[in-house]
């Protein structure tokens, strides 16, 4: 008899819809699952932006506890908001087939753009300093919630607009809101936008997470992710740093990841990219993240360290 696998997630209904997805995969390949509804320190604390709440672990710690009591077998993240490093005790074991990566600027008005002065809402320090480089004339304000409250609080009028992930607007089913599409190669996306990440005690079982990862791991998405989290580790970031990272996979197999930071203020910013095969992905996002550390990144980033 296949074992009952216990899937942990967070409650939102984005966080809900992403353990309902790996759910179904799951449920095909021939397994009975059961889903843990677990709140998180990120989901209680919303009156302080990210970086002030300091970013590590602040959706997964409380999955982690589970993870690590056996009272969950998976626990199903979005991967961007997944720390560089995950410690001793957890791994990723599967990345899911990843969504469109970019940013889209979602309203309920139309004639958005017409309006002399636009306030926008983000709560990602990457986005506020994107936009204060490409759009200086734009308002941005700290906007935090799950997207529902986010979309509410937009209503009300804290803010003209969202700024969000593609992914979850899309998977919410708010395509019909979107005002502005975000060129990818502008507003380069965080690492691992668009992916859902499946985290796992190192101490699960060999079998059970080989069945896991057949079921839901999408080989092209794990290599970008890969190369991406690399990258990011070698900078020693969390979602707190103004850094971003997106790969892609091309028809002759081959790989190429661009990257870099931008300083708070949107004043600076430094980007390269790195092509190679797909068998180097890893490599690739360090060299990366070295080229971008000694090209000025590193003073960037002790610069933000240090505010």
């Amino acid at each position: 008899m296949k074992k009952i696998i216990n899937i942990g997630t967070r409650g939102s209904k984005l966080a809900l819809w992403q353990a309902y997805y790996v759910e179904e995969l799951l449920v095909k390949a021939g397994y009975e699952t059961n889903i843990v509804i677990i709140e998180t320190k990120g989901d209680k604390i919303l009156d302080r932006s990210l970086a002030k709440v300091g970013s590590k672990g602040i959706f997964t710690e409380e999955l982690e506890t589970q993870l690590l009591e056996g009272k969950i077998d998976i626990a199903v993240h979005s991967a961007k908001d997944m720390p560089s490093d995950l410690g001793e005790h957890f791994k990723i074991i599967a990345f899911t087939e990843r969504e469109q990566v970019n940013d889209v600027i979602i309203s309920d008005n139309k004639a958005l753009f017409e309006k002399d002065k636009i306030v926008l809402g983000t709560s990602s320090v990457r986005r506020t300093a994107l936009l204060k480089k490409y759009m200086p004339e734009a308002e941005v304000v700290n906007m935090r919630g799950n997207l529902q409250t986010r979309i509410r609080k937009m209503q009300e009028g804290q803010c003209d607009a969202l700024v969000l992930a593609f992914a979850g607007v899309h998977r919410m089913g708010y395509d019909n809101m979107i005002v502005k599409h975000l060129p990818a190669d502008v507003y380069i996306p965080p690492v691992g936008q668009g992916s859902v990440a499946i985290e796992a005690a190192v101490s699960i079982d060999s079998e059970v997470e080989k069945s896991i990862v057949d079921a839901i791991n999408h080989t092209e998405s794990a290599l970008c992710l890969l190369a991406e989290r690399a990258f990011l580790h070698k900078l020693q970031g969390g979602c707190s740093i103004p850094a971003f990272a997106s790969a892609s996979i091309s028809e002759n197999n081959s790989i190429t990841i661009k990257g870099g930071v931008i300083s708070l203020d949107g004043k600076e910013l430094i980007a390269s990219e790195q092509t190679g095969k797909t068998t180097e992905a890893e490599t690739l996002g360090k060299v990366l993240a070295e080229e971008i550390l000694n090209s000025g990144g590193r003073e960037i980033l002790a610069s933000i360290k240090a505010q």
